[in-house]
């Protein structure tokens, strides 16, 4: 959904439990942990964090705290929302002089030894369809922690096919710009002692 003002706190809370009672916009929940589906457009963004135990647990904090979306002109609301399978999140993003929010659900979480992330698809209540990984991994092989996007997606809104240059324009500041948050956040901990 498109406006020219800001939502207000009042407006994201009415627009979230609108949310909560949605489904999902596309068939292929949870490709993002197998095979990709194929009508869709693809981006995969991979970044080096830093390296060691360190990192990899401040990477796991500030996915937890959402910090890849801490990017000013793009937030998450609520900014404390949980990282659980079902959690509804509304993203907000203010571009070109317009104000969008978006609706999306945790499909699943990963949690394993060097491997911590999550995924989310999106709602009746997005401009697009489809899903975003978020996942940080630390490497046995070189001990580097890097954080990884994956999303397939499309056009759902009309706006949004419309204007798919600048949609394609946007997705791709967006990863660009989580991956630096991500690396801001990642370094701005690593002086953290984490027993």
């Amino acid at each position: 959904m498109f406006t020219i003002r800001q939502p207000t706190r009042s407006s994201l809370d009415a627009f979230l439990v609108r949310a909560q009672a949605q489904r999902f916009s596309y068939p292929e929940i949870g490709a993002t942990f197998g095979t990709l589906p194929t009508d869709y457009i693809v981006d995969h963004n991979r970044l080096r964090l830093g390296s060691g135990n360190v990192a990899f647990l401040a990477a796991i904090s500030a996915l937890r705290a959402w910090e890849m979306f801490n990017l000013g002109w793009v937030r998450m609301v609520p900014r404390n929302a949980p990282i659980e399978v079902g959690t509804t999140v509304a993203v907000v993003a203010h571009h070109f002089g317009l104000w969008s929010r978006s609706a999306s659900r945790i499909v699943y979480l990963i949690q394993e030894e060097r491997r911590f992330g999550f995924a989310y698809g999106t709602l009746e209540q997005h401009v697009e369809q489809g899903e975003e990984r978020f996942s940080v991994e630390w490497s046995v092989e070189d001990d580097s922690v890097t954080y990884d996007i994956l999303a397939f997606s499309k056009p759902k809104q009309w706006q949004a096919r419309l204007g798919m240059p600048v949609t394609r324009m946007l997705q791709k500041r967006f990863a660009r710009d989580s991956m630096a948050a991500m690396k801001r956040a990642v370094q701005g901990q690593t002086w953290v002692n984490p027993t």
